[in-house]
């Protein structure tokens, strides 16, 4: 879990960013959409709708903001009709990148996503050239002040999680994808309060980028592609040592 937590440090300060910028309620509007028509408007029976409207009000997305995502996703509302794809590639260094995107239009998407590979020296690949890098997983994270360790632990343990660290700042529980709502559910149940809920793809290893002008060649392309309005999720298997990472950041 060492690259993912790293990883999982860097997305959640840039996650506040995204929020500022409206980013996140774009994300969470599309998800809410497309969970709704691929399997209904009743949560009760959708896991993924559950979990997206959990993510939104996680993030305080007001619920008119969300009942009518869902409304749009049913067809009881006109909206735009979103189509989902996944896109793998390469960075700096030879990292691997999996991106998951909902688009109104994928020509648009993947000339997009192509050129920022392109212009800091990465490359997009063929589909499944880099999936078979990355575990599709659940991951839910909770503030080191919410709770403790042993506790927040026999309670995620009970309901089906795998396990639980906390040297990227916060809790993080992993789990099954399918097992996200379960665990969640038992955690809320005791009054703890969640950060966020989701699958996610976990690298199996890591790529450790070296130089300088590798590490900041991939922070920028991360950055140009969460801001792409199409780009849902960006998963990578990169590595960069702390000391480095604190250099680029100062």
């Amino acid at each position: 879990m060492s690259g993912h937590s790293k990883w999982s440090t860097i997305k959640r300060k840039k996650g506040k960013a995204d929020a500022e910028r409206g980013k996140k309620f774009t994300r969470l509007i599309k998800e809410l959409t497309v969970a709704a028509r691929d399997g209904g408007g009743d949560p009760d029976g959708n896991p993924r709708l559950r979990t997206a409207i959990a993510a939104g009000k996680a993030e305080n997305m007001p619920a008119d903001n969300i009942k009518r995502a869902i409304l749009k996703g049913t067809g009881d509302l006109p909206g735009v009709t979103y189509e989902s794809a996944t896109y793998e590639g390469y960075g700096p260094g030879g990292v691997a990148i999996y991106m998951e995107v909902l688009t109104d239009n994928k020509n648009r998407a993947v000339a997009d996503v192509r050129h920022i590979l392109s212009k800091y020296g990465g490359n997009l690949g063929a589909n499944g050239c880099v999936a078979w890098m990355f575990d599709k997983k659940g991951v839910i994270t909770v503030d080191l002040e919410s709770s403790d360790e042993d506790t927040l632990m026999e309670i995620a343990l009970e309901a089906g999680a795998e396990d639980i660290t906390s040297d990227s700042g916060a809790y993080e529980i992993l789990m099954d994808a399918g097992a996200v709502d379960d665990v969640r559910t038992a955690i809320e149940a005791k009054g703890v309060k969640i950060e966020s809920a989701e699958v996610t793809m976990l690298p199996q290893n890591t790529t450790k980028i070296e130089t300088e002008r590798e590490a900041n060649s991939m922070l920028k392309m991360l950055d140009l592609l969460e801001d792409n309005d199409d780009v849902q999720k960006v998963y990578s298997n990169f590595d960069i040592d702390q000391a480095l990472l604190e250099k680029l950041a100062s």
